[in-house]
């Protein structure tokens, strides 16, 4: 694709009616894109990005309408560093295709990939032909950290963003350099089953919506239970486990900066007083 024609998408995907903000879902790491239903349904337009060529041939085949429509875009592309060359190495999984990755894999198990050059795109420049993100869905194995740096970096934090807790190092960047300051979290290995039929927001209001299986699930409101602050996140992901567990965050909440959990001890050791001074009384 030249340039220009990039340019021209970019242009299609940020035009809308005078004085109107088109909500714009990235969603990074699309593979063979069973999110993209749920986020058309959340937003104006859906940019899918994925480096698997023929998975962005897959998603093209599923939704023909939608990317004649404009509501999606499918870029063809490994998302780089801004000192990355135009072209990289990426590794195919052989049998699995959501574990394609650029990092190099380990020797241990580098026989079960194929080496393939790729081309490479900034992240800003993505988003800088497309419009501001409402919504950033980070899901590349062994970079969703080195991506959230590089959207802090240059400043772009957007309303809600989700990134695989693969290490402790995304939760570090999602409170520290992202500022964010509520959270939530999604087990992928039960999304299918916690999240059928389950209640979303969608553009025409509450509808019902069965996510399928290997999805990254809802996002904002839509996952289930209370947002969270930082430290209470800290506590949940300790319990759960680093791993196949997407955070949630947002700039929209706000939250009481103290903990529920410290809270909680702290009402529990009043009521333990409070039971003690009623014992002392009656005695």
């Amino acid at each position: 694709m030249t340039s220009e024609q990039r340019e021209n998408r970019g242009n299609a995907a940020a035009s809308g009616s005078a004085g109107s903000v088109k909500k714009i879902i990235y969603d990074f790491g699309a593979n063979n894109g069973d999110d993209i239903p749920y986020y058309l349904k959340k937003a104006d337009v859906v940019v899918a990005i994925e480096a698997n060529p023929a998975l962005c041939r897959e998603i093209e085949e599923r939704f023909p309408d939608e990317i004649r429509h404009g509501r999606l875009f499918v870029e063809n592309c490994v998302v780089a560093g801004n000192d990355e060359a135009a072209e990289v190495s990426f590794y195919l999984h052989k049998r699995h295709h959501v574990l394609g990755q650029l990092p190099e894999p380990d020797a241990s198990v580098i026989g079960d990939y194929t080496r393939v050059t790729l081309p490479s795109e900034p992240v800003t420049q993505i988003l800088g032909r497309y419009g501001a993100p409402y919504y950033i869905k980070i899901d590349i194995e062994g970079f969703d950290d080195v991506l959230l740096e590089q959207l802090f970096r240059n400043g772009i934090k957007p309303p809600y963003v989700s990134a695989e807790s693969q290490n402790v190092r995304v939760f570090a960047l999602l409170v520290g350099m992202g500022g964010y300051s509520a959270f939530k979290l999604t087990d992928g290995e039960t999304v299918a089953v916690k999240y059928k039929d389950h209640p979303i927001q969608g553009k025409g209001g509450l509808e019902r919506y069965s996510f399928p299986p290997h999805s990254a699930g809802p996002f904002g409101d839509d996952v289930a239970g209370e947002w969270m602050n930082a430290e209470d996140l800290f506590y949940a992901l300790a319990e759960a486990k680093l791993g196949w567990k997407d955070i949630h965050a947002t700039n929209v909440v706000r939250l009481d900066p103290v903990s529920q959990r410290r809270k909680r001890r702290q009402m529990f050791r009043h009521f333990r007083g409070w039971l003690a001074a009623r014992r002392r009384k009656k005695s």
